[in-house]
């Protein structure tokens, strides 16, 4: 005589929720976990926007070591030098009209 099992195999059912979950849990964060895909796309605009700025900057600090050099005693720009006495003090020569 054979018995038949008319009750349902519960424990294959819970591995597979298991299984499920588990798979689930690690798809999530894949995607949008600290180490994500998501994550590593803003990462990758964060790095973007910092080499961006770093360029901007690199550029200004040329800039400024041009005119430092230009004023140094070694080179002196003659005309750098009237444009600082100008703007910074608020010099003028004897001969020049101020029309404010």
């Amino acid at each position: 005589m054979s018995i038949l099992r008319n009750r349902p195999a519960f424990g294959v059912l819970i591995f597979f929720a298991v299984a499920f979950s588990l798979g689930i849990y690690f798809t999530f964060a894949a995607v949008q976990g600290d180490y994500g895909l998501f994550r590593r796309a803003e990462i990758n605009v964060e790095a973007q926007h910092l080499a961006e700025e770093l360029a901007e900057l690199e550029a200004e600090v040329a800039r400024m070591q041009n005119l430092t050099h230009r004023l140094s005693d070694d080179f002196l720009d003659l005309d750098l030098l009237d444009e600082q006495a100008r703007d910074v003090l608020g010099l003028i020569r004897a001969d020049e009209i101020v029309v404010r």
